[in-house]
């Protein structure tokens, strides 16, 4: 088992740091993980507030090397958070997106035992493929990051909505989170692991969850939680949307009223930053006057249930 007494002191997330507004970052491309100069790509900055506690949190699973699980209501920037962390620190970001089908083995690696099937019954055409098991492996995304990190280069995971996964699906991967290595059964003697005393090679990662269901205890010994509230007040919620470009004052204060009005009253699903995003981004967009706002137009960028939408229109244009 890795030890993890060794702590990764090089490496921190500074969410006030001034950041260029490209920069390139290595291509996430499974055929070039084993590279020794992998091809980069432009990425665009990532805008991300981040408070003080959120950024301690992300500093302190970095240094213990432990997933770092966010849990928050929708539309916190829970999953965005992954994105401004690889944006921050200049790495590739790998990305699982969890189904109800998936499965733990996925994140490391596929095995196409049916295409390699198909490649024997083609005969001589395909007999060097089939020979080689290697062609029929492809790595997931943490199996990449794992694999990266054997070369000397460090990855940002993202690990999103592992609660929509049933319960196996953590508990499959807990040795590979401890140990940070993985075998692939398939091919005798492959072996992927990030160097025991290399703490700063460890993948970062952090995993969302929206509480749908319980996390098993054991995966949650393993990580480092931390709660992502809903900004508690205005000024937050205008330094965000300046922070996406909304630059219109007037029209900031009467989208924060609205939503601030919006999640107060009883609706299945109150809206969150996305949807604000969304919604300011738009009403900027084809300049709807900053005193229409209050009519509540466009509504559907808020509020995705006819019930929700009825509740608000009554309370709202009734004070």
């Amino acid at each position: 088992m890795q030890t993890r007494h060794r702590v990764d002191t090089s490496t921190w997330f500074d969410a006030t740091a001034r950041l260029p507004a490209t920069r390139l970052i290595e291509a996430t491309d499974a055929d070039h993980v084993a590279a020794a100069n992998p091809p980069m790509r432009q990425v665009s900055y990532e805008p991300y507030l981040a408070t003080a506690e959120l950024q301690a949190a992300v500093n302190l699973a970095i240094g213990l090397g432990r997933p770092l699980l966010l849990q928050g209501d929708p539309g916190v920037g829970k999953t965005r958070l992954a994105y401004a962390v690889a944006y921050a620190l200049g790495l590739p970001i790998e990305q699982a997106y969890i189904k109800s089908t998936s499965k733990g083995r996925d994140l490391l690696y596929t095995y196409d035992a049916i295409r390699r099937l198909h490649d024997a019954q083609l005969g001589g055409r395909r007999r060097g493929a089939v020979d080689d098991p290697r062609q029929y492996v492809r790595l997931g995304p943490l199996g990449r990051a794992i694999a990266r990190a054997g070369h000397g280069r460090r990855s940002v995971l993202l690990i999103d909505e592992i609660d929509k996964a049933d319960l196996d699906f953590p508990n499959d991967l807990l040795r590979e989170l401890d140990e940070l290595a993985f075998e692939i059964d398939e091919l005798p003697h492959a072996r992927y692991a990030v160097p025991a005393d290399r703490p700063d090679l460890r993948p970062i990662i952090i995993v969302t969850n929206n509480e749908e269901k319980a996390l098993p205890g054991a995966f949650l010994r393993r990580c480092i939680f931390h709660y992502v509230e809903f900004p508690s007040s205005a000024e937050q919620l205008d330094m965000i949307l300046q922070l996406h470009g909304i630059g219109e004052a007037e029209l900031r204060r009467e989208v924060i009223d609205v939503l601030v009005r919006l999640r107060e009253v009883d609706l299945a699903r109150r809206p969150g930053l996305s949807e604000l995003l969304d919604w300011a981004g738009f009403l900027q967009a084809v300049g709807v006057p900053a005193g229409e706002i209050g009519g509540l137009p466009y509504l559907g960028a808020l509020l995705k249930q006819r019930g929700d939408q009825g509740r608000a229109v009554e309370r709202l244009s009734h004070p």
